[in-house]
């Protein structure tokens, strides 16, 4: 009997099952863990990709409502660190088991209801309220499933395969409208919508199932509330002017392209797609260039070019033909999402500062919630200042609070400059 020789295709398979073996703990049942992220992932990407157009031409949700709808969605990010403190008795994994299934209770209803603006909303709140439970479990479980040392690269895989969920849900939303539109559906169909729901729904409850399988871990963190620290006070205002702003984009930036140049569903999704794919690819450099150039620098000059995309956004349509104006507003949507991985400087200036991990943990969460503060508030102001004086006051106003987000940041001294003790030694 002669001996089998392994193919090229069963060498690398062998060799990331290895890579694996290197990262994760033995008795970790890791794949059950990846394969939830993974379907949830494609769930996201598809709930996410449609929408925005399911709101404005399905439920008929005007600019001024988007708003308010995004006031609502928002409130869970705000009460979630209350939320996880009421859990304190649960296991992280029971924690994420709960918060998945809420997520899947959110997209059977967007399912099963009709399309009245209070039960599409409130199901969007369901599903908003799983989506910020798991955020925070889902780091520390990846943590607890990794080998000593290995945090960093069990991060990246879990990162990279929701990443890549989100991007096959976009690209799949795509493709399902093009086919749409070729079999002769309208746009303003619900019958199109309702079958991403379906898809994305089956799916979430793939994850649910697969879930229930995981084991039952020891790990609990604790939860704390809020901690506030004098010496962190321009990360707080260096987030409420984040906040700000990119609650602008993500709440306005889609629908001035499906109101104002009609964009539907596939181009949407498919920016979206491209804008996923661009963060994914461009996190690392970022993350380097952090190192290279130091937070200050990144958090001035960002700013800097964000002034230019919140200008070109507003008034796009009246410098440009409308057909260049709709590329000129895709690119900048695109050019947003690689801008706003330069947040991560502000990240870095909290470990510059902090005396330890669980400070800068505290920290961290606590600058979370002032985000989501600022964010829930300027959404409902958006909404009216589009309402009452159109999208270029909109839009200046976030290039304003890009100007005051740069000159607040050119005022942070860096602790490594100034610092006789080195790097990280937190000032009196």
């Amino acid at each position: 009997m002669k001996n089998h020789t392994p193919s090229s295709q069963e060498k690398q398979a062998a060799g990331l099952l290895g890579g694996f073996k290197t990262i994760y703990r033995p008795d970790a049942k890791v794949a059950r863990f990846l394969s939830v992220l993974g379907f949830s992932g494609i769930a996201y990407g598809l709930y996410r990709g449609v929408q925005d157009n399911y709101l404005a031409e399905i439920v008929h949700i005007s600019a001024f409502e988007r708003g308010i709808v995004e006031f609502f969605r928002e409130i869970p990010g705000l009460l979630v660190v209350f939320i996880l403190a009421w859990m304190y008795r649960f296991t992280e994994s029971r924690i994420f088991k709960i918060g998945i299934a809420i997520m899947t209770a959110g997209l059977i209803g967007l399912l099963c209801s009709g399309t009245g603006k209070f039960i599409v909303v409130l199901f969007m709140v369901v599903f908003s309220t799983g989506e910020h439970i798991i955020m925070p479990v889902r780091t520390t479980m990846s943590l607890d499933l990794a080998q000593k040392n290995k945090g960093g690269a069990s991060l990246g895989i879990t990162s990279a395969l929701s990443q890549a969920g989100n991007i096959a849900g976009f690209v799949l939303v795509t493709a399902a409208f093009f086919v749409f539109s070729r079999l002769g559906f309208d746009r303003k169909d619900t019958v199109q919508f309702k079958v991403v729901f379906a898809a994305a729904a089956a799916l979430m409850t793939a994850a649910v199932l697969i879930s229930l399988a995981l084991t039952e871990s020891t790990l609990k963190t604790s939860r704390r509330r809020f901690y506030f620290a004098k010496k962190f006070v321009k990360y707080y205002m260096l987030e409420v002017f984040y906040g700000a702003r990119k609650q602008i984009f993500i709440t306005f930036a889609p629908y001035v392209l499906i109101l104002q140049y009609g964009a539907d569903t596939s181009i949407i999704a498919l920016l979206l797609a491209i804008c996923a794919l661009f963060s994914a690819l461009f996190s690392p450099f970022m993350g380097k260039l952090i190192d290279r150039l130091g937070y200050k620098f990144i958090m001035v000059t960002d700013t800097l070019v964000l002034i230019v995309v919140c200008l070109l956004y507003g008034f796009a349509h009246r410098l440009f033909p409308r057909n260049i104006a709709f590329i000129v507003v895709c690119v900048n949507y695109v050019l947003d999402a690689i801008i706003s991985l330069a947040s991560m400087a502000s990240n870095v200036y909290v470990q510059d500062i902090s005396g330890s991990q669980e400070e800068i943990t505290a920290t961290l969460s606590t600058g979370i919630s002032v985000n989501h503060v600022i964010s829930i508030l300027i959404a409902l102001l958006g909404g009216l200042i589009w309402k009452v004086v159109g999208i270029e006051v909109l839009f200046s106003l976030s290039a304003f609070l890009g100007l005051l987000n740069t000159l607040y940041a050119a005022t942070i001294k860096p602790v490594k400059a100034i610092s006789p003790e080195g790097p990280g030694t937190p000032r009196g």
